[in-house]
């Protein structure tokens, strides 16, 4: 992610604001848009939390625009994906690394790139998603140096749906046993009311501020109309009923997908009310997950500035 080269002026930006409003949605966490060039801050001062024996950043690079899931369109994942070569990533992470981001949260398929990482002197930890504690998998991520896996959030929810939920208790206990910190992440409060009253022996959530998968049926009984919008729905009643959930939980919270996948992006004053409403909303003992779309702007150190201000 750039780091401002001198080589990338207005035009450029203007000619991307101009493709994005034609594909009809802009990059998911364009946090920098609009803002002038951050300061450049000590890394030491950034916030963090405890994660079993890691002392882990409030800040979270997440995974999605390295994976060309911009939850957009079809037009902004190639976009991403394009631009993210496994040297792009790794450059990416090296400037979240200087501006004091020490975590990326990814999967079990880039544990490969993230070794790679490591080999070539970075130093962040890794937390990956899962599904099913497949062992010879937990044993790669281990032999990485990852530091912990949560059950896949997408999973999760349909298994609490269909009233399966205990099954994501199996994954826990393998990935625990292998010698990983294990989380349960999700989409949805229900979920972690439901899992904290079970006492489940686990580390962490992973919590999305916003239920984005009702079904069309959930979503005519909640807003009392049709048709309903195409597309990923984005609530903004959502995040605070995420938040209670958060605020009740014993465990330390990842929350994510704060920029509504980039649909508040469109603004700075967007983009910076909803990092103050999330980390006054969380616990001092949480942390959010946010993803980077470096390409335009110094994404990473304009999120680690708004992490340092709205930190309380």
């Amino acid at each position: 992610m750039s780091t401002h080269d001198s080589n990338r002026g207005a035009a450029s930006r203007e000619s991307r604001r101009g493709f994005l409003h034609a594909a009809g949605a802009l990059p998911m966490v364009a946090a920098g848009l609009g803002a002038s060039p951050p300061e450049k801050t000590d890394p030491a001062r950034l916030p963090r939390i405890q994660l079993g024996p890691h002392s882990v950043s409030r800040l979270i690079c997440g995974a999605n625009p390295f994976n060309g899931g911009s939850h957009l369109s079809t037009f902004v994942n190639r976009q991403m994906k394009e631009y993210y070569t496994p040297e792009q990533i790794i450059k990416t992470l090296r400037r979240c690394q200087e501006v004091g981001i020490n975590c990326w949260q990814s999967s079990g398929a880039n544990v490969d790139l993230y070794r790679r990482f490591t080999d070539e002197g970075g130093k962040m930890h890794y937390l990956s998603l899962g599904v099913g504690g497949d062992d010879a998998g937990l044993r790669r991520l281990v032999e990485a140096g990852a530091i912990a896996s949560a059950h896949h959030g997408e999973v999760t929810d349909r298994l609490f749906k269909t009233g399966k939920l205990d099954e994501v208790n199996e994954f826990l206990k393998k990935a625990h046993d292998a010698g990983l910190l294990v989380g349960v992440s999700t989409h949805m409060p229900d979920v972690v009311d439901a899992i904290e009253s079970k006492g489940w022996d686990l580390d962490f959530y992973m919590t999305c501020v916003y239920e984005r998968h009702r079904s069309a049926e959930a979503l005519t009984a909640l807003l009392g109309q049709a048709p309903i919008p195409v597309g990923e729905v984005y609530l903004p009643n959502d995040p605070p009923r995420m938040f209670k959930a958060i605020q009740a939980a014993k465990r330390p919270c990842l929350a994510f997908k704060i920029l509504a996948a980039g649909r508040l992006s469109e603004r700075r004053q967007w983009v910076e009310d909803a990092f103050r409403q999330t980390y006054a909303s969380i616990k001092p003992s949480d942390a959010v997950i946010v993803g980077i779309y470096d390409r335009y702007d110094d994404q990473p150190a304009d999120c680690a500035g708004m992490c340092r201000r709205f930190c309380v």
